[in-house]
């Protein structure tokens, strides 16, 4: 197992805010690190791809988890002292296994636990205010609303310290996160 105490997860059900809570943590020098679900679903969608939440499920979670598990790497292999603020962790996707009843492959769920962040992690609770549905973001007001209760118990089980996040604005989310983290030059 390999924990690290600079990777931070930014995590919640879909349309809560994190992307934008991320930008304004990258416009105040932090490094950041992107969503990978987004961008699998632009990428399945331009090329036909069955790699979908609403196609095949599986193929989905496979494509998920093995890209968080590189996302990590790469950044691993950076070797930044600075923290590094993630769009979701690995444990998301395994959230999503979960939820979804699926059957992964032994070996890849093992990999994908080892690979450990920050023991804070920063969930974001479902704000019906500013949810969203979009191309890539289909699920209904419940199914956020049950995401957030799942992620928050995987992540809980796999032993970290779920901090929620006010629903309040973005600045004072970023100062939220800041303060709980002790930084205090940013």
């Amino acid at each position: 197992m390999y924990q690290t105490t600079n990777f931070i997860v930014l995590t919640g059900g879909p349309g809560v805010g994190k992307t934008t809570l991320l930008t304004a943590l990258q416009r105040r020098g932090f490094n950041t690190v992107p969503e990978d679900a987004r961008q699998i679903i632009k990428e399945q969608l331009e090329t036909a791809g069955d790699g979908l939440p609403w196609k095949n499920k599986l193929h989905y979670a496979e494509l998920m988890l093995t890209a968080s598990c590189v996302s990590y790497e790469r950044q691993l292999s950076k070797n930044i002292d600075q923290y590094i603020f993630f769009d979701r962790g690995i444990p998301d996707t395994l959230a999503y296994i979960n939820m979804e009843r699926l059957m992964i492959e032994e070996p890849l769920l093992q990999e994908a636990k080892k690979w450990r962040y920050h023991k804070k992690v920063f969930i974001l609770p479902p704000w019906a205010d500013i949810y969203e549905n979009d191309n890539e973001r289909k699920q209904t007001w419940q199914e956020a609303e049950d995401t957030f209760k799942v992620m928050k118990d995987t992540y809980e089980k796999l032993g970290y310290d779920t901090i929620e996040v006010p629903k309040t604005t973005v600045a004072e989310r970023v100062l939220f996160i800041l303060k709980t983290l002790e930084l205090k030059n940013y």
